[in-house]
């Protein structure tokens, strides 16, 4: 009987499919995609690629920028119920009524957010260009949507704007906590602490780097430090022992999304089978938030 990953390779050639895999994912699913790194990095190569169907493997939101980038592709989701908890924390009716709130303010959306809430925003951003985004804009209100610890980074880098901040925050990165780190650093004395911007404000005080997942692989590659407290989603251990075996990542044990790691082997063979479940989105939607991703694409 074939394995799992020999049924993979098979029905990926016959499908004419790309295999894409979050930096999150099961160390497995990341060892057999094609390309695996951040939701927009992902997309972008997804739209480059001359394969019919885009197997995208993360959450619901992911899957969703890339059938928006790639409007004539089949995207596929093996699981449809992986929702990204922080994407389901602000709607498309509560962006609406926002705006009544805050007249002439310009929304600013992470892009963990559900394809609906794209729609109503202005523009999009990544943990990466969030502060370019924000600087960017002529307005000085900015509702920044829906991560309260990313937008509180970017207040404290562009202190001209008024950053009106949601409530919503990865539940993954809030529980790391400013103890976790300390308890690292005090085992690992000469590690140097690189967290991501979704962790709270006491966390990234003690980081020594602050920056988006792709990033994190620069760093640590060119970075003279051997050792490195990761304070983000336990998922990255895979990706950055292999690339870089001659460091040591240290990791809190708790920094686990159960949501990222429901995609396995056996759902991408189902969704290789099947060619499904399928991305659908409405035109109108589709249409909308096409305009904030693409001007975030614009700023990266």
């Amino acid at each position: 009987m074939a394995s799992l990953n020999e049924k993979i390779v098979s029905l990926k050639k016959e499908r004419k499919a790309v295999i894409l895999a979050h930096n999150y994912c099961l160390p497995e699913v990341q060892d057999i995609a094609d390309h695996v790194g951040d939701s927009l990095g992902l997309s972008l190569i997804a739209s480059e690629s001359d394969a019919d169907i885009i197997v995208f493997c993360g959450v619901t939101f992911m899957a969703e920028s890339a059938k928006i980038l790639n409007p004539k592709k089949k995207v596929i989701a093996p699981e449809p119920y992986a929702t990204c908890p922080m994407a389901s924390m602000c709607t498309a009716e509560q962006i609406i009524d926002a705006r009544k709130c805050y007249r002439g303010a310009s929304v600013v959306g992470y892009v963990n957010s559900s394809a609906s809430s794209k729609a109503e925003m202005d523009v999009c951003c990544t943990s990466s260009n969030a502060v370019g985004v924000v600087s960017s804009l002529k307005e000085k209100d900015i509702i920044f949507v829906p991560d309260m610890n990313l937008g509180a980074y970017v207040a404290s880098q562009v202190p001209s704007k008024n950053m009106i901040l949601w409530s919503g925050y990865c539940p993954i990165h809030q529980a790391i906590t400013e103890q976790n780190i300390s308890d690292l650093k005090e085992k690992y004395p000469n590690a140097s602490v690189v967290a991501h911007p979704e962790c709270r404000k006491d966390v990234l005080d003690m980081a020594d780097m602050i920056c988006s997942t792709e990033k994190m692989f620069n760093y640590v590659k060119t970075s003279d430090s051997k050792e490195f407290i990761m304070a983000t989603e336990i998922g990255m251990r895979h990706r950055l022992s292999k690339e870089c075996p001659d460091k040591k990542f240290y990791f809190i044990d708790h920094a686990l999304c159960s949501v990222m790691k429901m995609t396995s082997l056996s759902s991408v063979v189902r969704a290789l089978e099947n060619i499904g479940p399928e991305v659908i989105l409405d035109e109108d939607t589709m249409r909308r938030a096409e305009g904030p991703l693409r001007k975030m694409i614009e700023m990266k």
